[in-house]
C-alpha cells in the first residue's frame, strides 16, 4: 500500500486535463496544462498553450504586487512570445507555449492582476485546478497565519520565506516521512511518542492542531500572511508540503508560497483584522477575515475585476465582494428630527454624544434619578444602531458577576434525562458579541446598554475584558472556554450611573479611563429645560415646570436634585395626580437625603412652600 492510499488519499492522475481560463469582463477563455515538474520554490509548473487570449492591460496595482509576474509578462511583450491577436480584435495572443512556475502565475501573466490560478483554471466541465491535486484540503480555499519572526531567536521570514517563496513549521523532533493529509487522531499518537517528556501536555495539544493545520488543513490557492519587522507580508500557497532535515529542525516542514512583493504597515490594518492578528499561537485559521486579507492594496475597481473574474465573468459578483471588503462600519449622524423626538436642546449635543461613541466605543451617562438616563441611551442606541433588534440591555447589581455578564458554568436540565449537570452557557455580552461578529453583520453598529452600571464589583464582572475595552484591536485567551476572543469593532457600551447612589466614588481610574462620561443634570441642557419643553408639546399648563426649577434652587447637594422624569407621565396630571407624585415620589427622596438633619421636609420642599415662592400672590 503507498503512503497516500494509507491516508486516504487517492493517486492523481497519470495525466491532467486540458484548463480553461476565462479572460476578464466575459472575454475569450486561454487554455493550459498542469506539469508534474516543480518550480524553483516547490510549486507545480504549469504551461500556457499557443494561441491563448491574454488581456492588453494590466491593473494598476499588479506591477506592486506581483512584480516578478509582471516582468514575465513584459518580457514575453518584448520578445514577442505574447503580440496583438489576430484571433480576438482588442486582445493579445500567445504565440508559443509558454512554461510558468505555477498555476496561478499562468493566470497571472494572462489576466494583468493577482490570481489564484488553484481556482480560475477550470475544466470545460467547471472542475476546478485545485480538484485534481492529492491534498487533504477540500471546500473553499481559506487564509492562515503562520508566525516565523521568532524561530528559535531567527526571523526566518526575512532569511528564507520571502527570498525562498516559501512558508515553514518547526517540527523538530517529529518524524520522518509524515504524509500530507495524516490525521489528528494519527498525529495525536507521533506526537506523543516522538515528543515524549520533551514539551508539557498543553504544548502537544498545541503542536498536534499546528500540525493538523500544516499538513492537512492548507492546500494550494489559500491565502497564508505573516507578520515581520511591523509588516503584515501576504501570499498564496502554491504547492504541497515537504518534510526535510533543516538546521536545528527550524523548519523541516515547508510549503511553497507566493509572496506579494509589498508589506502592509500592521497599525494600519483594519482593526478587526489586528485582533485576528494578536492571537497567539504559531498557526491560526484566518479565514473570517480573508476578504480583508484579499483586498490589501486593492481599489474597487481591482476588487470587480477580480469577482467579475472568480464568477467566470458574472458582473454581478462585483457588488457582493465590494460589500464584503469596503463596507465600512459607520454610525449615522443625529439630525433635528431625533432632537425634537427626544425633545432635545440642540442636535449638536446628540452629535457630540455619537462622535464620542465612535472614538472610545464605551460611553457613560451619569446623573440624578429622573433625568432620562436609561430613555436616552435606548433610544440613541436604537437610531445609531437601526432598530430593536441590534440593542440589548442588562442590569448591574450587587451579585452580579462575570459569569453572569460574559460566561461560565451554570446548571442546565438535559431535555431527554431530566438530569441537571454545569454547563459553559454564554452571557449577555458574549451573545451581542457572537451576534455582531457574524459575517454579514460587521458593518452594523450593536448596542450593550448597561443600566446602573455602579451598583455591581466592576472588576469582578469584566475580568480580563478591561483589557479589551481599551485595547480594541487585541484578543486575549478567555477564563472558561479557553477561546480567542476580540470585542468586535461594531459593538458599542453605554452604561448609566445615578450620582445619587455614593457607590459612584467607587468606580475606578481603570474605568474613568475606559469610557466618556456625559453628565445629565438638572443644572444643565438639555435636562434643564426638558420638562418645559415636554409640557409644551402636550399642551400642558409650564406650572410643574416651574415647580421643579424652583425645587431644585433649594437643594444643595447637585447630586440629589430631582430630574423632571418623575413629572413626565401621564397619572401626574390627573386630577390630584401633581400632589400624589410630590408625596409619594419626591419628599421620601429628600426625607433620606436629609435624614438626621432636623429638616422640615415639607416646609422647604412641599407644594405650597415652593407655589409661594414662585407667585408671592399665591393663597391657598
Amino acid at each position: 500500500m503507498s503512503v497516500s492510499e494509507q491516508y486516504g488519499q487517492s493517486p492523481e492522475p497519470v495525466e491532467y486535463p486540458e484548463f480553461l481560463l476565462r479572460l476578464p469582463g466575459g472575454g475569450p477563455r486561454a487554455r493550459g496544462r498542469l506539469l508534474r515538474e516543480k518550480g524553483t520554490n516547490g510549486s507545480q509548473k504549469f504551461t500556457v498553450l499557443a494561441g491563448s487570449p491574454a488581456r492588453p492591460e494590466v491593473v494598476p496595482s499588479f506591477p506592486e504586487r506581483m512584480p516578478s509576474s509582471y516582468r514575465f509578462r513584459e518580457q514575453l511583450i518584448a520578445e514577442g512570445a505574447i503580440r496583438e491577436s489576430d484571433t480576438w480584435s482588442g486582445w493579445l495572443e500567445t504565440a508559443r507555449d509558454i512554461e510558468c512556475n505555477s498555476p496561478s502565475a499562468a493566470a497571472e501573466i494572462l489576466v494583468g492582476r493577482s490570481a489564484n490560478g488553484w481556482t480560475e483554471w477550470k475544466t470545460a466541465d467547471g472542475h476546478p485546478l485545485s480538484d485534481f491535486l492529492n491534498h487533504a484540503g477540500w471546500g473553499p480555499n481559506r487564509a492562515w497565519l503562520v508566525r516565523g519572526s521568532n524561530v528559535t531567536g531567527i526571523d526566518l521570514v526575512q532569511r528564507m520565506w520571502l527570498p525562498e517563496q516559501r512558508v515553514s513549521l518547526a517540527a523538530t523532533r517529529l518524524r520522518q516521512d509524515v504524509a500530507q493529509g495524516v490525521s489528528k487522531d494519527r498525529l495525536r499518537s507521533f506526537v506523543e511518542e516522538d515528543y515524549e517528556s520533551a514539551v508539557t501536555y498543553n504544548q502537544k495539544l498545541e503542536l498536534v492542531e499546528e500540525l493538523h493545520a500544516f499538513l492537512s488543513r492548507m492546500k494550494p490557492g489559500d491565502t497564508v500572511c505573516t507578520i515581520s519587522r511591523g509588516q503584515l507580508y501576504v501570499g498564496e500557497v502554491a504547492g504541497a508540503m515537504e518534510q526535510i532535515v533543516s538546521d536545528g529542525g527550524r523548519s523541516n516542514l515547508r510549503r511553497p508560497v507566493e509572496w506579494q512583493a509589498r508589506g502592509y504597515p500592521y497599525d494600519e490594518l483594519p482593526e478587526e483584522l489586528q485582533q485576528k492578528l494578536s492571537v497567539q499561537h504559531d498557526i491560526v485559521d484566518l479565514t473570517v477575515v480573508k476578504a480583508l486579507l484579499d483586498g490589501l492594496g486593492l481599489s474597487d475597481a481591482e476588487l470587480a475585476t477580480e469577482a467579475e473574474a472568480a464568477a467566470d465573468g458574472d458582473a454581478s459578483a462585483e457588488i457582493e465582494v465590494i460589500t464584503q471588503r469596503r463596507r465600512e462600519l459607520e454610525l449615522p449622524e443625529p439630525g433635528k428630527e431625533l432632537a425634537d423626538d427626544l425633545l432635545v436642546h440642540d442636535v449638536d449635543w446628540l452629535r457630540e454624544l455619537r462622535d464620542l461613541l465612535w472614538d472610545e466605543r464605551q460611553l457613560v451617562l451619569y446623573g440624578p434619578p429622573g433625568t432620562g438616563k436609561t430613555f436616552l441611551a435606548l433610544r440613541l442606541a436604537e437610531f445609531l444602531g437601526g432598530g430593536p433588534e441590534q440593542v440589548k440591555l442588562v442590569q448591574f447589581h450587587p451579585s452580579y458577576a462575570y459569569e453572569d455578564f460574559f460566561e461560565g458554568f451554570r446548571p442546565r436540565e438535559d431535555p431527554d434525562t431530566r438530569e441537571v449537570a454545569f454547563r459553559l452557557t454564554a452571557g449577555p455580552l458574549r451573545e451581542l458579541a457572537d451576534l455582531a461578529s457574524r459575517e454579514g453583520n460587521r458593518h452594523i453598529p450593536h448596542f450593550l446598554i448597561i443600566d446602573e452600571l455602579n451598583r455591581a464589583n466592576l472588576a469582578k464582572v469584566f475580568g480580563e475584558l478591561y483589557f479589551l475595552l481599551e485595547y480594541r484591536n487585541r484578543s486575549v485567551r478567555l477564563t472558561y472556554s479557553g477561546d480567542d476572543f476580540a470585542l468586535p469593532p461594531n459593538l458599542f457600551v453605554i452604561g448609566t450611573m445615578n450620582t445619587a447612589d455614593r457607590s459612584i466614588a467607587l468606580v475606578d481610574a481603570a474605568m474613568r479611563r475606559r469610557f466618556a462620561f456625559v453628565e445629565l443634570s438638572p443644572r444643565t441642557e438639555p435636562t434643564s429645560g426638558l420638562l418645559r419643553r415636554w409640557l409644551a408639546a402636550q399642551g400642558l399648563d409650564p406650572e410643574p415646570a416651574d415647580l421643579l426649577d424652583a425645587l431644585n434652587a433649594r437643594i444643595d447637594d447637585p447630586d440629589f436634585r430631582i430630574g423632571p422624569s418623575y413629572l413626565m407621565k401621564k397619572g401626574v396630571y390627573r386630577e390630584g395626580g401633581l400632589g400624589r407624585t410630590w408625596r409619594t415620589k419626591i419628599l421620601p427622596l429628600l426625607e433620606e437625603h436629609h435624614y438626621g438633619e432636623g429638616v422640615d421636609i415639607q416646609a422647604r420642599y412641599g407644594l405650597e412652600s415652593l407655589r409661594r415662592a414662585i407667585d408671592p400672590e399665591y393663597v391657598v
